[in-house]
Order: structure tokens, then sequence, then C-alpha cells
């Protein structure tokens, strides 16, 4: 398959490159996880919204709505992280109060977790997640023609997949349907990951792993974008962020200083913060 992003390094260099949750030790690891969850239930405790809606009949995977209010509001659908294999729209509505001061609704998703699911699979329903708000979000308070899609991690990459082109008509879906990214330590050429230790769970080859990199996918349409990275994330992290931004062309790059690879999506809930003032700006545009 050719050069692609670290594939002179080792093995050892690349799981040192791209483990990032041995990178942050499992006691801050474990802190990041909690905050995740206590976040998020205060974020969501009496906010207006409506959980729990089946997105995708075929999965039966379940989105939740939050921080709806008067006529329609711009939407941004956050994509969970965990390498595809771990953590769920429970612990990841943490902007969602945060957004809904600033009068911006947020949809969290679900999608069936690796091994369980392919990746492939992975994709396919969270672009469905996106075709539902665009049929709909009006019945909830979204604004169909104001969808700004973001993730981190995992998160990052399917927010690259929803940015590619190639998918959006066999959805009966505009192709600019997603207005503006932000894929936060996002993996867009994903080939490195076949000889990491996360491998043994989703099991890519290299040939399955270009299909699925943004990176090498057919663009029609470059939506604007905000590509963010932790100042401490894992190295493997910032350098696809750093090689993929200016080859999108229609965006920036952020380096959150003094975050990590688990806490720099804190900020999307302080408006107050580059990152979430980044992400109003999107959403406003």
């Amino acid at each position: 398959m050719g050069e692609w992003l670290g594939s002179g390094l080792s093995d050892e260099e690349l799981d040192a490159a791209y483990n990032v949750r041995r990178k942050a030790g499992e006691e801050l690891f474990a802190r990041h996880m909690e905050r995740y969850r206590a976040e998020s239930e205060r974020a969501v405790d009496g906010l207006p919204g409506r959980p729990g809606i089946v997105y995708d009949e075929a999965s039966g995977e379940r989105l939740d709505v939050w921080g709806t209010g008067e006529g329609l509001r711009p939407v941004f659908v956050y994509l969970h992280g965990g390498y595809w294999m771990a953590l769920s729209r429970n612990v990841s509505s943490f902007m969602a109060r945060g957004l809904w001061e600033q009068g911006v609704a947020t949809v969290v998703p679900d999608y069936t977790l690796a091994p369980k699911a392919s990746l492939e699979e992975i994709v396919r329903q969270v672009r469905a997640c996106v075709a539902w708000v665009h049929r709909h979000g009006r019945d909830h308070g979204l604004d169909p023609e104001r969808i700004v899609v973001g993730g981190s991690s995992a998160g990052g990459h399917l927010t690259g997949m929803v940015m590619a082109g190639g998918w959006q008509e066999a959805f009966g879906l505009p192709r600019d349907v997603v207005k503006g990214a932000m894929p936060i330590s996002g993996l867009f050429d994903i080939r490195p990951i076949t000889r990491v230790y996360v491998n043994d769970v989703v099991g890519l080859d290299l040939e399955r792993a270009a299909a699925l990199s943004p990176a090498l996918l057919p663009v029609e349409h470059r939506c604007p974008a905000v590509f963010v990275v932790a100042e401490d994330d894992g190295e493997g992290f910032l350098e696809q962020s750093r090689w993929f931004q200016p080859r999108w062309g229609a965006g920036e790059l952020i380096v959150a200083p003094g975050r990590d690879h688990f806490d720099v999506v804190f900020d999307l809930a302080d408006p107050e913060s580059r990152v979430g003032a980044a992400l109003l700006g999107l959403v406003r545009r």
C-alpha cells in the first residue's frame, strides 16, 4: 500500500504514538472517565430535550437530543471516542448545557461498538444519524440546515467520515448536509491502527483501513472545519491533525494548551475557551 503515516516506525514506536491511555496512566485515565460521567449528568439534569430516540432501524441504535428551545436551533452532533470499542452517549453530553445557553442544541448518538460491529458498520450508523437529523430534526426543534458535526479521537475519525464525499446520495442527502465540522484528536489515515493494540478488536487490514481513512476518500464539498488537538496529546494524534488540516484546505488548526487527549473535549462546554468559541463560530456561520 506504499508509504503512510508512521509506516517507517516500529510497532513499539507506533504503540507509543497512539496508546494515549498508557500515556495518561491508569489513575488519570480513571479520573477523566469519571469526569465524563459526572459532567454529562450535570449538563442534562433538567435540560429540555428527548433522550433515547431510535435513529437507525437496522441496528436499533439510539440518540439523545438536548437543549432544544423556541423555534429551530442549530445542532451540534457529537460522536464519542473510545477507539470505536468503548464509551457511550450517556457519558458524552457534557457540552449540552453550555451550548444550550448559547442557543445551540446537541445530539449525541450511540453506535454499536467493536467487535460486535465492524468499522464499516459503525461508519454507516453515524452517517445514518446525520441523515436522521436532516430528515426528522424539525420535529424535535433542530434546524436541518445548520448541522455541525464533531467528535473526539475515534469520534474525530467518524467526523472525518461524514466530512468526506461519496456517501450522501445513498442516504438521500445534499452534498453539503454537514455545514461545519470539528474533529478533535482525530484519525484521518487509520492505516497505523493496523499495527497497534486496537486492531486486536477492530481487525483491520491495510486495504480496509485505507478505504476507511477520511484523508484518502473523495471530497465533493469542503465544509468549514476546525481541527483540534491537545498540546499533550499522543504524538500520532498530533501528527494526524497537523498533516490533514492543510490538505482539507477549509479550516484552521487549534492546539489546545495545557490539555491532554482526554480532557480537551471539556472546552466544548466553555464559550470563553478557544475551542468553545471556535465551535460557536462554526455553528453561527
